[in-house]
């Protein structure tokens, strides 16, 4: 669980703090200074993966020996993310919080003093372009925290930040129950009543008043002058989606697109192309799809659920008419392919290695398949390692591991871990073996730089009789490919006559020796994947 001080201590406290200091918002704006240069070149010799890799800046890597990670221990691993293939990051909350998560913000415009200052962000920033390599960061706006001075000055009803949060009325339920089911309604020790979906600690801003929605805007524009290249946006569909009534409602959904196609012409106003991936927690690919008409991707949830399945299972099982009714959904919507946002899991699931139970077969295919769908895939820092972690939250953010040794320069230490403590599931180990799942993943990423249809080729998943068999044909203007995967332990063969009068003879890619195609099947070893072209 989220270490949160108790909801009357916080709120006490937030309001002890009433006359600290300056509110953001029309108290006061701090100018952005001027735009970092931006490098859009490839990694040598290719174009970018389009692969994106999320880091929990506490767990990643420290620079100055405090045990906590932060922003100069990321500047000094960056060859090792170019070295993975990856061409962006996503850092999880940077600015000041109270909580070690940091979803909980008080101040938009700052650098949690734990990782560093602005001018280490700025260093990054400048070090990750040089190597071809973006940053977006998350962008916590659909609450904030309840020690924000925003919400310390709204206790106040005369205040004019009282209309920045959603307040109870006379005959309000204040029993109703929030989206994400836990109590929606918190009380102030003065009485008052409002939102916070997630905890009494996250008050929820309210996107009605204008001055709100002005100011989100106006911190967009901040980081993108400062050089990120976009923002993954924390809890997308509850800037209106407040109560577990209100799910599938229309009405709701159209307010929540209304505002993010608001903050995207915001956003074009400084950088067009920035990159805007959301979260958003539906199970289905067309309760998904709407937000990519203001967004630049959404998480593809069902999508992890499904691929972890059948690699689990070793059974394509629903993958292939997911990914279809993916395909049609998105393309509808986008009027392109490539527009995904895949990943296995993410810093709220137990991570792919333990949802898998250890089961390291299982866990190359998962990424396999991953890595050979088109879009934009997303990694879970530590994932390309078999890190491993399960409830509660804490555990699924354990400390990186660089090194056999966890007492070695540059390892985090702030939380002791509990279910990855493995000297093997570490980047020294796993560089030294030809065979590790690191080796693995650098391969696979790198197929995405040299291969432009497994970036953006338009897809067909393919019917295919053998239970075990996982296909689907991609196409963009150069490359025609079909990709095929064994999700079993047994050689398993896939006629080339369900393709049509399509022609694939030769084998491409393999992520290991043995496939072939012979009298017109493609035969596959164990628990292996191939490209033909």
């Amino acid at each position: 669980m989220p270490r949160f001080p108790s909801l009357a201590c916080g709120i006490a406290t937030a309001l002890a703090l009433l006359s600290s200091g300056p509110a953001r918002g029309d108290i006061g704006v701090q100018q952005a200074t001027p735009a970092a240069t931006t490098s859009q070149q490839a990694l040598a010799g290719h174009a970018p993966s389009n692969v994106w890799y999320e880091i929990f800046v506490r767990s990643w890597a420290d620079s100055d020996g405090d045990g906590t990670g932060d922003l100069n221990g990321i500047t000094a691993r960056l060859d090792y993310l170019k070295s993975l293939g990856v061409s962006g990051i996503w850092l999880m909350p940077i600015n000041p919080s109270p909580s070690y998560h940091g979803y909980d913000v008080t101040d938009y415009y700052g650098i949690n003093p734990q990782y560093g200052t602005m001018a280490d962000f700025q260093r990054l920033l400048d070090a990750a372009h040089q190597r071809g390599i973006k940053v977006i960061i998350d962008l916590v706006i659909n609450h904030t925290s309840a020690l924000h001075p925003w919400f310390i000055a709204a206790s106040k009803p005369n205040d004019p930040h009282h209309d920045w949060y959603s307040w109870a009325q006379p005959g309000t339920d204040l029993a109703a129950i929030s989206a994400t089911g836990t109590p929606a309604w918190h009380a102030t020790p003065t009485g008052q009543h409002y939102i916070g979906v997630f905890t009494g600690m996250m008050p929820d801003l309210d996107y009605d008043t204008p001055t709100v929605r002005e100011e989100m805007v106006r911190i967009g524009q901040f980081w993108l002058k400062k050089g990120v290249d976009g923002f993954r946006l924390d809890a997308a569909q509850h800037i209106y989606y407040d109560f577990k009534s209100q799910d599938g409602d229309p009405a709701i959904l159209k307010k929540n697109l209304a505002w993010w196609s608001q903050f995207r012409h915001g956003i074009d106003a400084v950088t067009p192309d920035a990159y805007m991936v959301g979260e958003v927690a539906q199970e289905t690919p067309d309760r998904l799809a709407p937000y990519l008409r203001p967004l630049s991707s959404v998480f593809d949830f069902p999508l992890a659920k499904q691929l972890i399945d059948s690699a689990k299972n070793e059974r394509a099982g629903q993958l292939g008419a997911l990914l279809a009714q993916t395909e049609a959904d998105y393309r509808k919507v986008a009027g392109k392919s490539g527009v995904d946002a895949p990943f296995l899991s993410n810093h709220d699931q137990e991570r792919v290695m333990s949802q898998l139970d250890d089961n390291p077969q299982h866990m190359r295919m998962a990424a396999a398949m991953l890595l050979t769908l088109p879009g934009q895939p997303f990694i879970y820092y530590g994932e390309e390692l078999g890190m491993r972690g399960r409830k509660p939250d804490e555990n699924l953010r354990e400390p990186m591991r660089w090194n056999r040794a966890p007492d070695t320069p540059g390892e985090t230490t702030w939380e002791t871990p509990t279910t990855h403590d493995d000297p093997a599931v570490s980047v020294e180990a796993e560089q030294a073996n030809p065979d590790s799942l690191l080796h693995d993943y650098t391969m696979l990423i790198h197929w995405r730089s040299q291969i432009s249809a497994l970036r953006d080729g338009a897809m067909e998943p393919l019917t295919v009789a053998n239970p075990h068999i996982a296909a689907w044909k991609l196409d963009d203007a150069t490359s025609h490919i079909l990709v095929v995967h064994n999700l079993s332990g047994t050689m398993q063969s896939m006629p080339l006559d369900v393709l049509g009068e399509a022609h694939f003879s030769k084998v491409l890619r393999q992520t290991g020796a043995g496939a072939e195609i012979h009298n017109g099947s493609v035969r596959l070893p164990p628990y292996s994947s191939v490209i033909l072209q």
